[in-house]
Parts: C-alpha cells; structure tokens; sequence
C-alpha cells in the first residue's frame, strides 16, 4: 500500500502537544528514513524542516546529498526516496526530559510506521539508542556509535544504518556513511517478501 499526499512538511497532519514544532519532511513513500534527536540539537527551529540550520545539521544534509538520498541541500531540501524527522518534534525549551520524550514517542511511533521505510538511518546517541531497542533485538547496553556509524544492523522489519552524531565527525566519517549507502543502494535492501505466487493472476505481492 502506498501513501497518497502531495505535502511534504508534515504530510499526516501531526499534531504535537506544544506551540512550536518541526514536523517530519520528505517522501511518505520513502525507502530511507533519517531519524534526529530534536530541533535544539539537530535543527529546524527557524526553517521548520529537520537537519537544517546547524553545523550538524548540514554536514549530515551534504553526505545525504553525496549518497543520493538529496538532490539538493539548504533550508527546502529535495528529497530523493527519504524521510526526514525528530524522536522529539517539539522546539524544547532546553534539554528534553525523559517525559518530554515519552509524550512525543506516540507521534514519532505513528509516523515511523506510517512511512515504512525499509532503511532506518537513527543519527546520534539518542536516536540509535531508541530505535535499535525498539526496532532491533541488538543490545545497547554499551552502545559505542562511534563503532556502530554507518554499519548494516539487520531489525524487525527494518534495515538499521546508526550515523554517528554529525556535530562529532572526523575526517573520515562523512565519506565512510557516503560509501556504505552507496553500497547498500545498490542491493536489493527491501524489507519484504513477494508472495505474488500464492495468489491468483501474475502481479506480485509484497509484504514486509
């Protein structure tokens, strides 16, 4: 089943509790779907978009750009088959507290099964620590995203690639996350199987 929408910003109409909000961004039918911690760390709060406005924000756009998942970087990306959003979509006033990531965790669950992507790319500590406990049966127990970044982690129903937090890349890190989508783009990464043959007609089925 695929999603019907022409909006971009927002495209299931989320509605957090709070004022000021950065609502997800990109293609409802994406394969690739970019998960940040929230708008103070990772951008957004005066474009109203993910990953745009910050240092960390645009070094993580350029290499997204360089792999493909962008035509085009700044505050209006284009996206290319990608989904961009924040566990927690609110602008904080500070540092979330761990409540204040239990309230948001409904919308951000909501719009990651929506989408459906195929391949879960958590960027920072907080993000791969929730979604590999969430979405994978790995341990986190001590969680080193420095040695997770741009690997492949097999979940349930998802494909997981940890970014490390882009704020503290080194020299290498952008080009190693380039290459490994770039490898990973070029298999058959889908979530899913066709079970096409166990039903009438010759069109195939998929399901994840």
């Amino acid at each position: 089943m695929r999603n019907v929408t022409d909006r971009v910003s927002n495209p299931f109409g989320m509605d957090p509790p709070c004022e000021r909000f950065v609502p997800g961004y990109g293609d409802v039918n994406a394969h690739f779907h970019v998960i940040g911690d929230h708008p103070g760390v990772h951008g957004g709060v005066e474009t109203g978009v993910p990953f745009t406005g910050t240092a960390a924000g645009r070094r993580l756009q350029r290499a997204l750009h360089d792999a493909g998942l962008l035509r085009s970087t700044g505050d209006d990306p284009v996206v290319e088959n990608t989904y961009l959003s924040y566990l927690h979509t609110c602008v904080p006033d500070g540092t979330p507290t761990s409540d204040d990531y239990a309230a948001m965790e409904p919308f951000f669950d909501a719009e990651l099964r929506a989408i459906a992507a195929h391949v879960l790319l958590p960027v920072g500590e907080r993000a791969i620590r929730h979604v590999l406990e969430t979405c994978t049966a790995h341990d986190t127990d001590d969680l080193d995203p420095g040695t997770l970044h741009a690997t492949e982690l097999l979940g349930s129903g998802w494909l997981v690639m940890p970014v490390k937090e882009p704020a503290a890349w080194e020299s290498d890190d952008a080009g190693r996350l380039v290459e490994a989508i770039d490898r990973l783009r070029a298999t058959d990464y889908r979530r899913e199987s066709d079970l096409g043959r166990f039903v009438a007609g010759n069109e195939p089925y998929f399901v994840r």
